[in-house]
């Protein structure tokens, strides 16, 4: 079921609930006015009655006789009854009505006056103890309010018909505003399908405002922004990857078919098989590059993490620079280092951190020939920041925002070698362990790199 047919039979739920409860109301209130009424007729023609009968004063009888035929008309099955009362023997007679229970007369006696009601097979019955000369007499009046009983009816129709008019009316109106409201929702419904893997420009139009449709509107297209980067960001990647790949491979094939074109002497074959060597090996580094890097986009939740030094962390890869690169001019400043062994330890990979700091220092060593390299430690309360500063060609300041991107590399780098691996795959190293990854480079003079990772608490 649709949204908005969820919202048009909510709505008229609520509404149908509502006129229930006021023709209810309504129905309850004419009810009791109507029979009220009808009582208060019903009892004053009983005591009309009354004087009627037990009057003396003949004027008085007359008047009362001409009240009630101008001004009392006779009520609907409208019938009288008198009967005495002994109040020594408490024998009422005679009994002109055994439907009425004996319940009834008692009330009235015991009333002393005040009229009792009672009401049997939809006749209602008023009856009132008058005292005449001595003697007690039950005066009872007796009638069917036909009026009411009609009103009454013709009222709960009138309410049926209102209540399903009025939801019909309702569930009709609910599922036209419902239409209205929600059409910007299918029209962005509409566009949205229209936009596909080959077509990832298209953007959602939005008007001006603050209203829910222009935020969502908003929200898909800064989606649709990072989609068409990533995607953009996979074909470099495959296209790059796969010309990286092909440029060892294709040496390897070469040289491999030039020796094998004819008999050559031992020397040319050694020469030949280092160099299929030397390209394997660079062939074999830059899988390993590419597993690392991919790896690296894991969510890190299945990354076995343990409890890392960071001073110790950083020995170990001034100690892996050295045997990778002897003549490096790598120095460490730890400085002033805290007591509490917490604030410089952080939980993570122990291997993917050494690699990602690895990877930035031989980067400074390489693009910087052998100039000194600085590797620093500063902890600062709940943070430990790493930095990495070298005196080489540094990069040029339009090329900075591109060197995250898989294997790219910077238009002053053509005499080093290298793939544009390791930047991206040491800021994904960072990001896994909720750390951040900064870059500041001038080119001819340097670059300074600087990592932020939270301590252990």
């Amino acid at each position: 079921m649709k949204i908005q047919t969820k919202t048009a039979l909510l709505f008229t739920v609520l509404t149908a609930l509502l006129i229930l409860l006021i023709s209810f109301t309504t129905y309850y209130l004419v009810t009791r006015f109507a029979s009220n009424d009808f009582l208060k007729r019903l009892e004053l023609r009983v005591r009309v009655a009354a004087k009627l009968r037990f009057e003396q004063n003949k004027v008085s009888t007359a008047t009362y006789q001409e009240l009630r035929r101008q001004y009392l008309e006779v009520l609907p099955k409208e019938q009288e009854y008198l009967l005495t009362w002994d109040s020594v023997t408490g024998i009422i007679h005679p009994e002109v009505n055994s439907n009425l229970p004996q319940s009834f007369y008692r009330q009235i006696i015991a009333a002393k006056g005040q009229t009792v009601f009672i009401e049997k097979n939809k006749v209602h019955y008023a009856g009132i103890l008058y005292r005449n000369e001595g003697r007690n007499y039950l005066v009872i009046k007796s009638a069917v309010n036909e009026f009411g009983n009609r009103l009454l009816s013709t009222l709960f129709r009138i309410k049926v018909i209102i209540f399903i008019v009025g939801v019909l009316l309702v569930f009709t109106a609910g599922i036209f505003f419902s239409r209205k409201t929600f059409q910007p929702v299918r029209q962005l419904i509409s566009k949205v399908q229209d936009i596909s893997a080959h077509n990832l420009h298209l953007r959602l139009e939005h008007k001006k405002g603050k209203d829910e449709m222009t935020e969502l509107a908003h929200t898909f297209n800064t989606m649709l922004d990072r989609l068409q980067t990533a995607f953009e960001t996979q074909n470099n990647f495959v296209s790059n990857a796969s010309h990286e790949l092909r440029t060892p491979l294709t040496t390897i094939m070469g040289e491999a078919d030039i020796a094998l074109k004819k008999a050559r002497t031992n020397e040319e074959y050694r020469q030949s098989l280092q160099v299929i060597l030397n390209e394997a090996m660079k062939l074999d580094h830059l899988t390993s590059s590419l597993l690392a890097l991919a790896q690296s986009g894991f969510d890190g939740k299945k990354q076995r993490r343990t409890v890392v030094r960071m001073d110790e962390l950083l020995l170990e890869v001034k100690h892996a620079v050295d045997e990778l690169h002897p003549n490096n001019k790598v120095r460490l400043h730890f400085g002033e280092l805290p007591p509490n062994e917490k604030q410089l330890s952080v939980e993570g990979n122990y291997h993917l951190l050494k690699l990602a700091l690895t990877n930035i220092v031989m980067n400074a060593c390489k693009y910087s020939n052998d100039r000194p390299v600085q590797l620093l430690l500063q902890v600062e309360k709940e943070k430990i920041r790493i930095g990495i500063v070298d005196e080489g060609i540094g990069i040029p300041s339009t090329e900075l925002k591109y060197v995250f991107e898989p294997f790219y590399r910077a238009s002053n780098t053509d005499r080093f070698e290298g793939h544009g691996v390791g930047l991206p795959l040491a800021r994904n190293i960072i990001r896994l362990h909720e750390g951040e990854l900064l870059i500041k480079s001038e080119e001819g003079k340097g670059t300074a790199v600087e990592i932020t990772l939270h301590s252990q608490h």
